[in-house]
C-alpha cells in the first residue's frame, strides 16, 4: 500500500498541510514519526448515563493498543447515545429512534471532516449500534464494530423461599410494576428488585434490541467472532477490543471497506440468525436502514421469508428463560452459525475468515441453549410480518414470544391516540381482557419518533393480562416485549393509514400463522371514515423532532429519511 492511497493524505500530506499537521501534533496523539500511518478513529459512545456504556473507557484503551500494534494512529471521538430504559414512558422516548439518524450523521461528519482512514465503532445499545453502522456504510470506508457486551443477570434470594432466582431488567422491573399495581408484590419487594435486577455495566441481559443488534452485527460479519455474546466483564472482551483495533488497520491496508462486507447475502445471514434467536422486532427497522445506507433495497417481507425457513433454536428472555451470558457459554454466534448450517450463506467477514470457516471451527457447548434445527423451540423463526386491511404495508410481531393460544385472536378495539392515554387506562383498571388495544399516532411521523411501548405491554403482563389482550400500534416495542404485541403498523395513523379510522368496538382479527390482520369494517364505512378524517396537529412543532417528523419515512421502509427528490416534491 502506498502512502498516496490513504484518505488522510488529503489532510496531512505536502507543505501546504503544515497547519493541519501542527494541530494534530497539538493533540499529543500524533507525531512526525507517524507520517504515512493510517489515522483510525475510535467512535466511542462512552457515557455515564447508559449502563451498557460505562465500561467503555477500558475498551477504548485496549482498542488504542491494538491500533498502535497494527501500525495505525488512534483518535477517540464521542458519539451520542440514549438509554431506552431510562427514556421509556415519557417525552424522552420521542428522541430514541431519531437519535439513530443523529449518530449516523455524526459518524459521517467526523470521519469525512478529518479524512480518517478507518473506524472502530465502540457501541452497545439500541439505536447506537445501527446508527454507527449506517454512518459507516454511508461513507464506505474501512471499519469494524465492537459491541461492549451484555450485562450479567441479577441474583436474589427471596425472603422465605429457598434457591436463588436470576433477574433481568424487563421481567423484574418493568413487569414488576404491573405486579405491584395488582397487589402481587409489595413496596419492599419492588425496591429489592430494582436494586438487584441490573448488577452492573452492560447491555440488558436478555435478547432485547441492544443484544439483538450485537448478534446481527456479528452475523453480518461486521464484528469479530465471539464479540456479540461476550459479557462486558469478561477479560475476553478486552482481548477482542485489542484485536479489533489491530484488525482495522489491516482492513485499511487491504482496502476492505464496509460495503465489501455489508451486502445482500450478509444481510440475509444476519436476518437468519435474528430469526433463529427470536430477536427484537426493532431489527425490522434497523436492518433495512443499514441496507439503505449501503445501497441495498430490501423490504420487511424479507424477514417473513427467512423466518418461514429458519427455525427458532435459542430461547432467551423475554420469550424464554435463558440469558445472554448463557448464549456466551454455549458458544455464542459462531455456534449459532454452526447450527444453522446451509441456511447461512458463505460470505467474507471482517475477521478474514468466511462465515462457513467460522461455523466449522465453532463448538456448541449446550444442546438446549442452542438447539439443533431438527429440535427447535419453534419450527419458524422469531418474527412474522402480518398484512391486511388494518396494515396494508405490513406490521410485525415477535411470534416466538406469543403463547400458542394467542396466535389467533379476535376482539373489540379499545382505541387510544397516545401511549400516555393507554397507560392511564391500563394502570387504572380500564382494561379487563378480551380487547384489542390500539395505540396510534405513535409512528415515525405521528409520535414523532415511534416510541417504544414497553411500559403498557409490561404492565399488561404484570397485571395478568398478557394472554387476555392483544396490543397493536403504529409505534414500536422494546426488544423486551412479549405477548401478542403487534407494532410498526404501516401506513401509520399520521399518514392516513387505516389504523387512523379504527373506532372503539370495531372487531379486530389477528391470525399470526396465516400472517393476517384485519379491521372488520365494511369497505363503504371505512371509506366514509377516510373521507371525514382530518390529520391531527403535530405534537411537537419545534426543534429536532419537528424536523425529523417532516422528513422521516414509513416504518415499513426502516423509518429512514426520505430522498432529496421526495423532499423536493
Amino acid at each position: 500500500m502506498t502512502e498516496r492511497s490513504l484518505r488522510s493524505d488529503l489532510a496531512l500530506k505536502g507543505p501546504e498541510r503544515a497547519p493541519s499537521r501542527a494541530l494534530l501534533y497539538a493533540t499529543g496523539q500524533y507525531a512526525p514519526r507517524h507520517a504515512g500511518k493510517p489515522l483510525i478513529g475510535i467512535a466511542s459512545a462512552f457515557s455515564d448515563l447508559i449502563p451498557g456504556h460505562t465500561a467503555m473507557r477500558s475498551l477504548e484503551r485496549a482498542i488504542e493498543r491494538g491500533i498502535a500494534a497494527g501500525g495505525g494512529v488512534p483518535f477517540v471521538f464521542g458519539v451520542p447515545g440514549i438509554c431506552d430504559g431510562i427514556a421509556m414512558g415519557h417525552k424522552g422516548m420521542h428522541y430514541s429512534l431519531p437519535s439513530r439518524e443523529l449518530i449516523a450523521d455524526t459518524i459521517e461528519t467526523v470521519a469525512e471532516a478529518h479524512r480518517l482512514d478507518g473506524l472502530v465503532l465502540l457501541t452497545n445499545c439500541d439505536k447506537i449500534t445501527p446508527g454507527m453502522l449506517m454512518g459507516l456504510a454511508r461513507i464506505n470506508i474501512s471499519g469494524i464494530t465492537l459491541t461492549a457486551g451484555p450485562m450479567l443477570s441479577g441474583h436474589w434470594r427471596k425472603q422465605g423461599e429457598s434457591g436463588i432466582c436470576r433477574l433481568s431488567l424487563v421481567r423484574d422491573t418493568f413487569e414488576a410494576v404491573g405486579r405491584h399495581r395488582s397487589g402481587e408484590i409489595d413496596n419492599r419487594e419492588l425496591a429489592d428488585l430494582e436494586l438487584r435486577a441490573c448488577p452492573g455495566s452492560g447491555s440488558c441481559q436478555g435478547l432485547y434490541t441492544a443484544n439483538t443488534m450485537a448478534c446481527v452485527t456479528e452475523a453480518m460479519g461486521m464484528s469479530l467472532p465471539g464479540c456479540a455474546a461476550t459479557p462486558v466483564v469478561e477479560a475476553a472482551k478486552v482481548r477482542i477490543a485489542e484485536e479489533s483495533g489491530e484488525r482495522v488497520v489491516g482492513l485499511v491496508r487491504e482496502g476492505v471497506r464496509a460495503r465489501d462486507i455489508i451486502n445482500l447475502r450478509s444481510i440475509r445471514n444476519a436476518i437468519a440468525v435474528d430469526m433463529a434467536l427470536g430477536g427484537s422486532s426493532n431489527t425490522c427497522l434497523h436492518i433495512p436502514a443499514i441496507a439503505h445506507e449501503a445501497g441495498i433495497d430490501i423490504s420487511i417481507d424479507i424477514f417473513d421469508e427467512i423466518s418461514r425457513r429458519a427455525p427458532h433454536i435459542s430461547n432467551l428472555r423475554p420469550g424464554g428463560e435463558y440469558f445472554m451470558e448463557d448464549l456466551y457459554h454455549a458458544g455464542g454466534i459462531p455456534a449459532v452459525l454452526k447450527r444453522l448450517g446451509t441456511l447461512i450463506e458463505d460470505v467474507p467477514t471482517l475477521s478474514g475468515d468466511t462465515t462457513r470457516q467460522i461455523a466449522e471451527s465453532a463448538r456448541v457447548h449446550d444442546e438446549d441453549i442452542i438447539r439443533p434445527t431438527s429440535n427447535p423451540y419453534h419450527p419458524q423463526g422469531g418474527m412474522a410480518v402480518l398484512k391486511g386491511s388494518l396494515a396494508p404495508e405490513g406490521c410485525v410481531v415477535k411470534q416466538s414470544a406469543v403463547s400458542d393460544k394467542m396466535l389467533k385472536f379476535s376482539g373489540p378495539a379499545s382505541v387510544f391516540d397516545s401511549e400516555d392515554d393507554a397507560i392511564g387506562a391500563i394502570m387504572g383498571g380500564g382494561i379487563e381482557g378480551g380487547e384489542v388495544i390500539i395505540i396510534r399516532y405513535e409512528g415515525p411521523k405521528g409520535g414523532p419518533g415511534m416510541r417504544e411501548m414497553l411500559s403498557p405491554t409490561s404492565a399488561l403482563v404484570g397485571m395478568g393480562l398478557g394472554d387476555a389482550c392483544a396490543l397493536i400500534t403504529d409505534g414500536r416495542f422494546s426488544g423486551g416485549t412479549r405477548g401478542p404485541c403487534i407494532g410498526h403498523v404501516s401506513p401509520e395513523a399520521a399518514a392516513g393509514g387505516p389504523i387512523a379510522f379504527a373506532r372503539d368496538g370495531d372487531t379486530i382479527e389477528i391470525d399470526i400463522p396465516q400472517r393476517r390482520i384485519a379491521l372488520k369494517v365494511e369497505p363503504e364505512e371505512l371509506e366514509r371514515r377516510r373521507e371525514n378524517w382530518q390529520p391531527v396537529e403535530p405534537k411537537i412543532t419545534t426543534g429536532y423532532l419537528a424536523r425529523y417528523a417532516r422528513f422521516v419515512t414509513s416504518a415499513s421502509t426502516g423509518a429512514v429519511y426520505m430522498s432529496f427528490s421526495d423532499v423536493d416534491e
